[in-house]
């Protein structure tokens, strides 16, 4: 067998499982299995088929998602540092697509790191409405903001903060929400061995009383009508089903909407809430409370091609919003770039001039941003870019939100990173390239993937390129910025001087 789970954990799924627990325990001598799910913010799944340069095997729960041979590095291709496809578990691709997340809609991802359920929430999203995506650990956001960035996402927000303050500053909310939670992991020991060999009994205990926080917390910022979907990758009941169960107790306004019966998904165990409860190690529930966890989901690792989850899907009863002043919206900016106030900041906005200091502050803000629209109408075909311009850190960004609306928190990116200003001149960044499609550029280069050019220049290299190769919009000269593409997707930047492209792809960013 490749992968020896604990001792202790056999031992109770053998109880928990009982008959099916032969067919369970064989699986972890199986393979494990590996995916890719398309990124539709930049290519239809249609069109990567017939480009793919390996195998592709339909995910069945995901229409985006394929297996794919692990042998074949789908990481190492010029079309991955495109964004085209993310690598992905199949199991965990899931979670989202039980969220059903429309264009326009406001979205919460909890616990977001590394990234990959918000990149798939914001390809569902198309680019229109926002994408809060979180992860109370700062160092994890790294990967996160990362991914947000390589995957072309215009509309979101990443922040590193406690589910409990986020509550605080956008009570009643959002229309959907993630909640990938912490747990004990369970249904990773085939994926990760690393994982098999460090878990702990206690751990479950530990991680159902963390999930049972991050709900209230969920429950604090969810508008009524909209709906949390709760995952895990593990299979204790205390951390699935029992935890679900203890949330309806104390929040009768919510309720489980069943799963649609589907062959890959099997529906949640309440009777292993009477087995908790028979050891002693939980709570008797109310029939009809017990009884709605039968309509959560598990995917089993004896039962379809991928590791073990846990999904419940969650809906407030109730229809339309609260009122904009118990709803905490705020300053929400519209798609073109304007704003719409609440009430509440409205009248902030009239309590008087500020110091002369703050006016100071001021325009040298309104002159960053200057720079950024100056930057826009010499290199961009005046493209309608989603989002206010606002300065953070010393950087510009496109935020879907006012900037008073993120005052308070800890946040890593407040939208799209778009560039620094030195000197008076912007110096577009390289997520403003990867969100770029080529028709959106004054000038593009475009590499053709199967020869050694694009790998190239994403190892950092000067390039010799000849000027009949640039795309220019008529009129521009060949001097500037110029979006370079691998097949018509987007790269990053240079700068194209004298038959020379200067490569301006970042190091942290490039080829290995």
């Amino acid at each position: 067998m490749a992968v020896q789970p604990p001792k202790e954990f056999l031992e109770r799924m053998r109880e928990l499982l009982g008959g099916e627990y032969d067919a369970f325990y064989a699986s972890y001598g199986n393979p494990r299995f590996a995916g890719i799910r398309v990124n539709t913010l930049k290519i239809d799944p249609a069109e990567f088929r017939e480009a793919a340069p390996f195998e592709l095997r339909p995910i069945p729960w995901c229409k985006t998602g394929y297996y794919v041979d692990e042998q074949t590095k789908p990481g190492k291709h010029p079309y991955y540092h495109a964004g085209l496809y993310y690598i992905q578990e199949p199991s965990a691709m899931a979670p989202v697509e039980l969220l059903d997340v429309a264009p326009g809609e406001r979205v919460l991802d909890l616990c977001a790191a590394p990234g990959g359920k918000s990149t798939q929430i914001a390809a569902k999203l198309r680019g229109s409405g926002m994408l809060v995506t979180n992860d109370i650990n700062a160092e994890r956001t790294k990967a996160l903001a990362k991914n947000i960035e390589l995957y072309g996402v215009r509309n979101a927000v990443v922040l590193a903060e406690s589910p409990e303050r986020i509550a605080r500053a956008f009570p009643y909310s959002f229309d959907k929400i993630l909640i990938d939670a912490p747990c004990s992991g369970e249904g990773m020991f085939r994926k990760d061995e690393d994982m098999a060999r460090l878990w702990e009994p206690e751990w479950v205990r530990k991680y159902a009383g963390m999930q049972r926080d991050i709900l209230q917390s969920a429950a604090a910022l969810l508008a009524p009508g909209g709906r949390i979907v709760f995952s895990t990758c593990t299979f204790a009941p205390e951390e699935n089903e029992a935890t679900i169960a203890d949330f309806l107790l104390e929040h009768p306004e919510f309720r489980v909407v069943p799963l649609v019966p589907d062959p890959c998904i099997s529906p949640g165990r309440p009777e292993w809430l009477t087995w908790l409860a028979e050891q002693g190690e939980g709570r008797v529930y109310p029939p009809e409370i017990a009884a709605q966890t039968a309509g959560c989901g598990r995917l089993w690792p004896h039962k379809v091609e991928g590791e073990g989850h846990f999904l419940a899907v969650l809906e407030r009863q109730g229809e339309g919003q609260p009122q904009e002043e118990d709803a905490g919206y705020g300053i929400l900016v519209s798609e073109r770039g304007g704003q719409t106030q609440s009430k509440r900041d409205s009248r902030q906005g009239h309590r008087g001039r500020p110091g002369a200091g703050r006016d100071a502050k001021a325009m040298d803000e309104r002159e960053v941003l200057e720079s950024w629209r100056t930057f826009a109408r010499e290199h961009l075909n005046e493209a309608e870019l989603p989002g206010e311009p606002l300065l953070f850190g010393g950087n510009v960004y496109l935020s879907p939100l006012g900037k008073e609306r993120l005052d308070g928190l800890k946040v890593v990116r407040p939208g799209w990173y778009v560039g620094t200003v030195k000197n008076g001149r912007l110096t577009p960044g390289q997520p403003l390239a990867t969100a770029l499609s080529p028709t959106e550029a004054v000038r593009v280069l475009d590499l053709d993937a199967s020869d050694g050019e694009a790998i190239r220049y994403l190892k950092g290299e000067t390039l010799q390129v000849e000027a009949a190769r640039i795309r220019c919009r008529e009129g521009a000269g060949l001097k500037g910025y110029v979006l370079v593409t691998v097949d018509g997707h987007s790269l990053g930047w240079g700068k194209w001087q004298d038959g020379m492209l200067k490569n301006e792809y970042p190091a942290g960013w490039r080829w290995t």
